[in-house]
């Protein structure tokens, strides 16, 4: 029961920045494992924020005039 009520206490920090950090040690490796594929480097090599921004907008105005109902 003690070991609960440290958890509540906010005494649990330690454990909480490991699974933070070990999180995200996860995201990094596995967006290095994807990005290390030739493929897909060669398909985000030819993007254009430009026109991905471009092809964005429409979309977005969209969404805020149905928030707006």
């Amino acid at each position: 029961m003690d070991s609960i009520r440290s958890t509540h206490n906010g005494e649990a920090s330690d454990h909480d920045a490991l699974l933070l950090f070990g999180g995200a040690a996860c995201l990094l490796f596995g967006a290095g494992l994807i990005l290390s594929s030739s493929l897909t480097r060669r398909y985000l090599g030819n993007i254009d924020p430009g026109k991905l921004l471009q092809s964005a907008v429409p979309d977005v105005q969209k969404y805020l005039r149905l928030r707006a109902m």
